[in-house]
């Protein structure tokens, strides 16, 4: 984990079974049709499948969106967990029940729920989350990553923390934070 040789908060976690990969439409992959972003599709997202219009957020419009949610591998499910060698969606941190998303008002809700209530990684964990949906999203869209009501101690500071532009941009300024974040965000090997 981050802590190098530190003992693990949660040393036992509960791992829960990964949903079943979403099936692809036909309607889905034709380009010539509108196709709107949905809870699963945030649930579901590639990792490593950011924007190809360079740092920052995904291109405004649907079609250059619509691959990096068709492919069967996953956004936010397969974030890994920064002190277990597992994903966020193995450990119930994150369930697509607890994403809402409404495409016509551009908007994207994230909550996630620590394994254990006084988590030292709540923040990281949240950091990686929103992280992962401004490099996949279109710029149109507003986050809100928060923690499950009533799942942590601190959950006010960390949600607090979560919504402020710029205590995040400033957390992606320290280096040392950002790469911790980027093997959260890496795929497995």
């Amino acid at each position: 984990g981050p802590g190098g040789g530190a003992a693990l908060e949660n040393a036992n976690p509960l791992i829960y079974r990964r949903s079943g990969e979403r099936p692809v439409t036909a309607r889905e992959e034709d380009d010539e049709l509108p196709d709107s972003i949905d809870d699963r599709e945030i649930f579901d997202i590639l990792p490593g499948r950011e924007s190809r219009a360079g740092p920052g957020r995904a291109e405004g419009g649907r079609a250059g969106l619509r691959s990096a949610f068709l492919n069967p591998a996953h956004l936010i499910r397969s974030i890994n967990d920064p002190e277990h060698p597992l994903t966020l969606e193995e450990l119930n941190v994150v369930e697509q029940v607890r994403v809402k998303v409404n495409d016509a008002e551009s908007t994207v809700a994230v909550e996630f729920t620590p394994t254990i209530p006084h988590c030292s990684m709540a923040t990281l964990i949240g950091l990686s989350i929103k992280v992962k949906l401004i490099r996949s999203l279109p710029e149109r869209f507003k986050l809100d990553v928060h923690i499950t009501p009533g799942t942590h101690a601190s959950e006010h500071a960390v949600n607090k923390q979560l919504a402020d532009k710029e205590r995040v941009a400033a957390a992606l300024e320290n280096s040392h934070l950002l790469e911790v974040v980027n093997q959260c965000l890496s795929a497995r090997s």
